[in-house]
């Protein structure tokens, strides 16, 4: 017991973990909350918890775990009452009171339910991460009807005992996780197994997590990576695999399995840092590696014909999970980046997330959007084939090195991904665009279009090409790489001899089209080496004044 006490103590707040307190501190003293309004909060979590993947509201200890108990005069059978009241339809919470510290503690405990419930008050609540996120009816709905397709992971397997169990893996979890629970008290506590007449009995998701062999019981429960060579799948005599890996292992161990395995696979590619080449993957490993966290414990493990697949082609890695998506989570939502969390598998995913693997819950997808962009790479993608949900990452570059490399100088003015998105989408043509550019090219409407380029004019650092005109542009930056840009170096003889240079002269020499011709002299500009002189075809470029003094 002295170790759950620890636990509760410890282990950060999130998806299936809240605590409470009992007084209120706003004016520098503290003073008991009221009652009611604390069993409303309590209801509003418990709720949450409930409609999502169960878990545990402590009351009596601060956020940050210190503990100042519940005031004497609160009693917990009038709390449970008051929680009855609260919550319809009526919900099984479990109560109980324990000593921390000398002091009073209320833990208010709840599974994932099959139905779904609501507040007295009409509002739907749905956990995500540490917030309870309200939900309109028609979602709810939608929750309802998948919930009923749910139950596979907490089937009570037939035949399975302990000696199933990797007994010594269940310790080690217990002991990662903080609880430092014994075996038994390890499996009840994530709601693993049931203890009837003396005899123990496990769940499905005992198995699939500690099993000994866990293929005993579900035969495609692994994952299996795959090697394609080019970019499509060819069978018969145009067979096109280079390498085929089955991965089997306890869950708790599958995923890092999965990562050293096939991470050997991954090809490098060099990516432009500070004027010098580095060796980095090919697919930003945060990304890959919580596409395969999500596909093993979102996955439908009542279909028991198709493992997790992670395959590899020349030009993208695909994760294909075997099921539909759960309400509320639509490939709409995903693509939007909404922050969003549903769960197939309630009990696999609280095992995983106190183990760290699904940490932020709701935060994954948004964070892999954002690592892709940062590598300059397209954003992830989305879909259902053959009833399976596939992830699908392209090595493919949005923009140049050079490109990348040019966004560094903005590092310290704290835009957002849509500006800097912008600005790199500016830089590649011509060094102009317009608000409707911007919308189209992001998604936003045109308020939101407004004030983010209004805060990039604030910021100084672009600027309209007339005082009402509609179209904007970069301005030249105070500072430019100190290296000369390999197109610079080519033009410059016919700088020195001409004193300046034309579109026509950058075609020739460089062998490019009218309109990259004119993307590079742009480019030049926005880096700071050469200044427009005239309009149109007069347009013309120089050397800027403070490098024709310097020579």
């Amino acid at each position: 017991m002295s170790a759950r006490r620890e636990w509760l103590k410890n282990q950060p707040e999130g998806q299936t973990l809240e605590r409470k307190s009992c007084y209120d501190r706003s004016s520098g003293v503290p003073r008991p909350r009221k009652f009611k309004e604390i069993m409303r909060d309590v209801a509003e979590t418990v709720v949450a918890m409930a409609n999502a993947d169960g878990g545990a509201v402590v009351l009596g200890l601060e956020d940050d775990g210190t503990v100042t108990g519940v005031p004497e005069r609160y009693n917990l059978k009038g709390a449970e009452s008051y929680l009855r009241n609260l919550i319809l339809p009526t919900l099984n919470v479990r109560a109980e009171e324990i000593l921390l510290e000398g002091r009073r503690v209320w833990i208010f405990s709840v599974d994932w339910s099959p139905k779904v419930h609501r507040l007295s008050d009409g509002r739907y609540l749905y956990r995500i991460h540490d917030q309870n996120i309200p939900y309109d009816a028609g979602e709810i709905e939608a929750m309802k009807a998948a919930r009923l397709k749910r139950p596979t992971e907490e089937q009570i397997i037939a035949g399975a005992s302990l000696s199933d169990l990797d007994l010594d893996l269940v310790r080690e979890v217990s002991k990662k996780t903080g609880l430092n629970l014994n075996l038994e008290e390890t499996l009840l506590h994530y709601r693993l197994a049931e203890q009837v007449n003396e005899e123990w009995r496990l769940t499905l998701a005992a198995l699939l997590l500690f099993g000994k062999d866990p293929t005993k019981w579900h035969p495609r429960c692994g994952l299996e990576f795959i090697k394609w060579r080019g970019t499509k799948r060819h069978t018969g005599t145009e067979l096109n695999v280079i390498k085929r890996i089955r991965i089997e292992a306890p869950l708790v161990r599958l995923i890092e399995k999965a990562f050293s395995t096939i991470q050997q696979y991954i090809p490098e590619r060099q990516v432009l840092v500070d004027l010098f080449f580095e060796e980095r993957l090919e697919y930003p490993t945060f990304a890959w590696q919580e596409a395969i966290v999500n596909a093993v414990a979102h996955r439908d493990y009542s279909l028991r014909g198709m493992p997790v697949e992670v395959q590899l082609f020349d030009d993208r890695m695909e994760i294909r999970s075997p099921g539909e998506l759960i309400p509320p989570v639509t490939l709409e939502r995903l693509q939007k980046q909404e922050r969003i969390h549903a769960s197939r598998n309630p009990r696999i995913v609280r095992v995983l997330t106190d183990l760290g693997y699904m940490r932020e819950l709701g935060e994954g997808i948004p964070r892999m959007f954002e690592v892709m962009e940062r590598e300059g790479l397209r954003p992830p993608e989305f879909s259902l084939e053959g009833g399976c949900f596939v992830v699908t990452l392209r090595s493919e570059p949005v923009y140049r090195p050079e490109t990348m490399q040019w966004l560094k100088q903005f590092d310290s003015l704290d835009l957002s991904r849509n500006q800097l998105r912008l600005l790199a989408y500016a830089y590649e043509h011509g060094g102009r665009f317009t608000s409707r550019a911007y919308q189209k090219l992001v998604g936003v409407d045109i308020y939101t279009a407004s004030r983010d380029i209004k805060e990039l004019i604030r910021k100084g650092i672009v600027r309209r090409t007339k005082p009402r005109g509609r179209v904007y542009e970069i301005v030249v930056p105070s500072s430019r790489p100190k290296e000369k840009p390999p197109e610079l170096m080519a033009l410059e003889p016919i700088l020195r001899e001409k004193g300046y240079i034309k579109n026509e002269d950058i075609r020739r020499v460089l062998g490019v089209n009218l309109a990259r011709a004119r993307d590079i002299a742009s480019r030049l500009v926005a880096l700071g080496w050469l200044e427009p002189q005239g309009e149109r075809r007069w347009r013309r470029y120089v050397l800027r004044r403070d490098d024709i003094e310097q020579s």
